[in-house]
């Protein structure tokens, strides 16, 4: 049995609710038998689930912030002074916190700019659907407060806001979440744009914001 027909073998064994076939000659390695079942739901609670998070947000090169509800404002203006930020693009519905920015940073709400006008800005800061602690990833599905795909592609620095309640240790708990907004748009992000197909050289920006930077908002 070929590598494909066995993985098509599979596919249909597990759509049809059966058991699929063992391994062939030369498969290699042991495979997954009957009964074998899988985690969907984490058992962290919420303060080391948040400091997984941030564990792995720093491990994909994302600069973490962590903040109090009450101190989100100030968080936001240190991040946007540190990185040199003057012209900022919000989504509608974003929740900035209560601290008054900095003079001379500009805050305009997104109304469907162009790339060009999009690519002017120098940074972008959005809210998130769900943050999967596991894996360090963050989930965008166009709400309010997230705004459309392109705002946090064109940018070249984008600071998300993430609050407690909307992290999740594993992955089967993010895909829970979005299940309901599953026919959309997900924008999913581990860490800042980056590749390394040319000469095995990481290169950043490439497709998506070179700079990466989190707000984790808890206790």
């Amino acid at each position: 049995m070929s590598a494909r027909e066995e993985i098509l073998a599979r596919i249909r064994a597990a759509l049809a609710g059966g058991e699929p076939p063992g391994p062939g000659p030369d498969a290699g390695g042991t495979r997954a038998g009957p009964g074998t079942s899988y985690r969907t739901r984490g058992d962290l609670e919420p303060g080391p689930r948040l400091d997984l998070l941030a564990q792995r947000l720093a491990d994909y090169r994302a600069l973490v912030r962590r903040a109090s509800p009450a101190g989100l404002g100030t968080a936001v203006s240190a991040a946007l002074v540190d990185h040199g930020a003057r012209r900022v693009l919000v989504p509608t519905g974003l929740d900035l916190g209560h601290a008054a920015l900095p003079g001379g940073i500009e805050i305009v709400t997104d109304n469907d700019l162009s790339a060009a006008e999009l690519d002017a800005f120098d940074g972008v800061i959005t809210g998130a659907a769900v943050a999967i602690a596991e894996t360090g990833t963050i989930v965008l599905d166009g709400s309010p407060g997230q705004g459309r795909r392109a705002i946090t592609l064109v940018p070249d620095y984008h600071l998300c806001i993430v609050r407690t309640y909307q992290v999740v240790e594993i992955v089967p708990e993010a895909v829970a979440r979005l299940a309901d907004r599953a026919d959309g748009p997900l924008t999913w992000i581990s860490g800042p744009s980056a590749t390394s197909d040319i000469e095995l050289k990481r290169v950043e920006g490439v497709h998506g914001p070179r700079t990466l930077e989190v707000i984790l908002v808890g206790p």
